[in-house]
């Protein structure tokens, strides 16, 4: 037996397994003190919901905690917060265990051994000096590691009880975390860290939902119902606080739903800071798309704002019947006489008319191809991008769409370098074009993929009736800043100026009484 006092095992520890436990005890028996300890340092203890991280860290504790006591491991649970990957990862996540404990336990190379399955990880460790054991590695049986028994569950194959210890089924069984990892494993639009696409800049994001959250208020205020209000995709919470000081409100209870972890914590982050007086408000990380949330019926309000078109773009597959999914689960939750409010953008009236798009090409550079973008971060693309002349620009946008959101844009050029396309294909790229910033996420996206009509004949469809104060609108600031300075579209026929297009909607759709 060795001098070693701890055993500090890091790992995201979804799951336990029967072989951890053998294993363990092991280790306990022949390679460590008799006083010795077992450190969970269980990683990425700040996510949850996500594709890596399916399951929260307190129900990750209350895992290895029974762990403990049914396997008689003396244990010390450790959660360390989620790093960018880094070559500090094994002296960071020792920090956080020294940290933790108030330096009452500080592993060192001389009383710790690290028991580590990832031979990249295990190499960290062993450059500061530790002793790894390889726990599965080390087996000649090839037993199943935590992250295979996993995707069994994820896989709906029950024979993952099996190998997993008694009390992770235990704490699954109890808190239906089964269903939980089927549905973030398996959800085709949550990325691995839980967000729409890697290459969204969340900050950017975050700061123009607050800019906007005043506008948009004003749009909706006067459709708002009191009772249970639900913002979907609520991004940083700011609609639900202009909702929260609206004296109407006050004895109402508010929602908010939101996929992106990082704008989920700036919600909850909010409500910590005592930003909203109501004490009946929640914050949710849901997808909605994967089955109905809420009770029939229990919904008084459901607010989507900026959200039904990334519905749209981000469908796995028929996006005709994601949308209209998406709208039947709304109605199945929303009370008679309850209400949803859509305040999103929308293709133009005549989607497939075609026109000729002209494009300035003096306000840029103008390469003879589109760049391959590919693998690029964030900030070098938006070099890239926002070097560009509006024309050129076009052609770069037509490749990066075509290939990340995976629609067909055709267009021909003519002799007198005008583009000849649809104009819903045109209002995609003038609406989109100048957001360099989040240029790769951005065109993911289609704006103009149903037109105000087709998003009302999806609310009807799905049970709602629609008010007449919903509209089809065109945001002219948009246009008379952004779009018409650079850029004019026409008749091919007869090269007549053609109006601009509607751009948003207000969909203000009621579940009748009966």
């Amino acid at each position: 037996m060795s001098d070693y006092r701890y055993l500090l095992f890091p790992g995201r520890h979804h799951v336990l397994t029967q072989f951890q436990a053998s294993y363990l005890r092991e280790q306990l028996a022949t390679r460590l003190t008799p006083d010795a300890i077992v450190i969970w340092a269980v990683t990425s203890a700040n996510h949850h919901t996500t594709k890596r991280n399916p399951v929260p860290f307190h129900r990750r504790e209350a895992a290895i905690e029974r762990f403990s006591v049914l396997a008689e491991v003396p244990s010390l649970v450790i959660g360390v917060v989620d790093t960018p990957p880094t070559e500090d990862f094994a002296e960071v996540t020792v920090k956080a265990v020294a940290a933790s404990t108030d330096e009452r336990v500080t592993p060192s190379p001389a009383d710790t051994l690290v028991a580590c399955s990832t031979p990249e990880v295990a190499e960290l460790y062993q450059r500061l000096g530790y002793e790894v054991a390889g726990v599965e590695l080390e087996s000649a049986e090839k037993p199943l590691r935590p992250w295979d028994v996993l995707l069994m569950i994820a896989a709906g194959n029950d024979e993952w009880r099996e190998a997993a210890h008694p009390a992770t089924v235990d704490v699954f069984d109890r808190y239906r975390l089964d269903l939980q990892v089927v549905a973030c494993v398996n959800d085709p639009v949550v990325g691995d860290d839980g967000g729409l696409t890697t290459t969204r800049d969340y900050k950017t994001y975050a700061e123009a939902f607050e800019t906007a959250a005043d506008r948009k208020w004003l749009q909706i205020k006067d459709f708002v119902r009191p009772g249970r209000i639900l913002d979907i995709g609520c991004a940083t919470g700011a609609t639900l606080e202009l909702v929260d000081a609206d004296p109407r409100f006050h004895e109402s209870d508010l929602i908010g739903v939101e996929v992106a972890r990082h704008l989920f914590a700036e919600c909850e982050h909010k409500k910590a800071q005592g930003v909203f007086s109501n004490p009946n408000v929640y914050f949710y990380q849901r997808n909605m798309l994967g089955s109905t949330v809420f009770s029939p019926r229990s919904i008084d309000t459901t607010l989507t704002l900026a959200l039904t078109h990334e519905i749209w773009s981000y469908a796995d597959g028929d996006r005709p019947a994601t949308v209209a999914r998406f709208a039947e689960g709304l109605f199945a939750h929303t009370a008679p006489n309850g209400v949803w409010i859509n305040s999103d953008v929308c293709g133009p009236s005549e989607p497939d008319r075609k026109v000729a798009l002209s494009l300035d090409d003096s306000d840029g550079a103008n390469p003879a191809d589109p760049a391959d973008l590919t693998g690029m971060t964030g900030p070098a693309v938006a070099e890239v991008v926002g070097g560009l002349s509006t024309r050129a620009r076009f052609v770069q946008f037509a490749q990066d769409f075509r290939r990340n959101a995976n629609v067909a844009f055709e267009y021909s050029e003519r002799p007198d370098g005008s583009f000849v396309l649809r104009l819903a294909d045109a209002m995609d790229f003038l609406t989109r074009k100048d957001y360099v910033d989040n240029w790769l996420s951005e065109t993911h996206e289609q704006f103009c993929g149903l037109t105000f009509a087709q998003w009302c004949d999806v609310a009807r469809a799905a049970g709602f009736e629609i008010d007449p104060a919903s509209k089809a609108w065109r945001n002219d600031w948009i246009i008379d800043n952004r779009i018409a300075p650079v850029a004019a579209i026409t008749n091919p026929l007869n090269a007549s100026p053609l109006p601009w297009p509607t751009t948003h909607q207000l969909l203000v759709a009621r579940r009748p009484t009966a």
